[in-house]
């Protein structure tokens, strides 16, 4: 698998999010592995483990987004072996969030870490959080 083959799994993994943020988790639950060791830290509540909790995870989720679209990737770094693969990005998007009507920007902190199984490459962890900036020390005190 060269470093090209990946960047299109990057580009549908990519589309798969855009399709999430718009209420419809099933592209972006097709990009993960099924495998009992697969992992998700979302924005709204605790790492999850096992594919029925990050299959639950995801579709919950996606529920508090409707109309919404990715605005612009970045990425930090991006590495690839021949069995695992890994992308750190900050991901800018709006969506319409929870109650709220009105579209509304915001940025995440991204790793999505891949791993090649039976071929085909499938998320195996994703860590988001809304970090994009530097943070005072205190801002890891628990209030």
């Amino acid at each position: 698998m060269n470093t090209t083959d990946f960047d299109e799994v990057v580009e549908q993994y990519h589309r798969a999010l855009g399709e999430h943020l718009k209420g419809n988790p099933e592209p972006n639950k097709m990009m993960h592995s099924q495998q009992e060791d697969v992992t998700l830290a979302s924005l709204h509540g605790p790492p999850v483990r096992g594919w029925e909790q990050v299959a639950a995870t995801m579709e919950h989720d996606a529920s508090l987004r409707r109309e919404g679209e990715i605005v612009e990737i970045e990425t930090v770094a991006k590495y690839v072996t021949p069995e695992l693969a890994y992308i750190v990005e900050i991901e800018r998007a709006q969506a319409k969030i929870g109650a709220r009507q009105d579209i509304t920007p915001y940025a995440v902190r991204a790793t999505i870490i891949f791993r090649l199984e039976d071929g085909v490459w499938k998320v195996v962890h994703r860590h988001a959080d809304p970090i994009t900036t530097v943070q005072a020390p205190e801002s890891v005190l628990q209030k």
